[in-house]
């Protein structure tokens, strides 16, 4: 059943793009823009036709009440964390929800994700979140489930809330981390200099590679990178924030599966935003 899920998530194409529309699993205030509605945002992104929606228990069976054979593909957000605050709480932690594997398949969902983070000086953080993908992978094998595993390195929250580390050096081993946890799908950071990403792309030992989009940027920004992390080798993209927050959140969505399944210019995905 592995294989099945699979195929619903990535396009004929053999690639994925995936809206994540989970930001208010984790408690801040500056992620909820674009998504106060959240059926709103949900009908918007699922009418422009993305291969899938990334989406928390709660709000998942707003997608998979949507009529037709046609829907994206769900993947199901499996943990929560308290890291993305300035000031930081006395206290942090990452958690896997309640059986989340079989939350996945009560609801129908095409694969899991869970985090694995990397900040800085908080080892607890870091070792909770291994815990959480050990604990999914078996589960994940016994139901035939597809696990995203998200390495994400962090710069130091000092600097205003957690933000990307696009440090080569630091991407590439927890990504090869995750692959050797047992990921099935790795979604990462795109690195400082987006022409190094094919070095991501090999240190994942074949397997496919989502990336992630991060803050918001300008459009022709993302529509660059975009091309360029697909020239790199990359099966894909898992972007939020530039798609939800952008004033035409549907064309952005049609724009970017230009790119990822079409092969399409800058120039010509940009026409799905006039």
């Amino acid at each position: 059943m592995k294989s099945a899920r699979l195929n619903r998530l990535f396009g004929v194409s053999g690639n994925c793009f995936d809206v994540a529309i989970d930001h208010g699993m984790f408690n801040e205030r500056t992620f909820l823009a674009g998504i106060e509605d959240m059926r709103t945002a949900i009908k918007v992104i699922a009418d422009a036709a993305p291969d899938a929606i990334q989406l928390p228990p709660g709000t998942a069976p707003i997608l998979q009440a949507i009529p037709g054979k046609h829907r994206p593909a769900l993947v199901l957000r499996t943990d929560i964390a308290n890291i993305y605050g300035n000031p930081l709480p006395s206290a942090l932690f990452s958690e896997i929800i309640d059986r989340g594997v079989e939350q996945a398949i009560a609801l129908d969902a095409a694969c899991v994700v869970v985090n694995l983070l990397m900040l800085p000086n908080q080892p607890e953080v870091y070792r909770a979140c291994v815990r959480n993908v050990n604990s999914l992978k078996r589960e994940c094998e016994i139901y035939g489930m597809p696990l995203m595993v998200e390495p994400l390195v962090m710069q130091d929250n000092s600097k205003g809330a957690y933000m990307v580390d696009g440090a080569i050096d630091k991407i590439l081993p927890l990504v090869r981390q995750a692959a050797e946890l047992g990921a099935d799908i790795i979604k990462a950071d795109p690195c400082d200099d987006v022409q190094d990403y094919h070095r991501v792309i090999e240190i994942a030992q074949g397997l496919p590679v989502l990336v992630r989009g991060g803050g918001r940027v300008s459009d022709q920004e993302i529509l660059t990178r975009t091309k360029q992390l697909m020239e790199q080798g990359a099966r894909g993209i898992v972007y939020g924030r530039n798609v939800i927050q952008h004033n035409n959140p549907a064309g952005m969505t049609r724009a970017l599966m230009a790119i990822v399944h079409e092969e399409a210019s800058v120039e010509d995905a940009s026409r799905h935003l006039a």
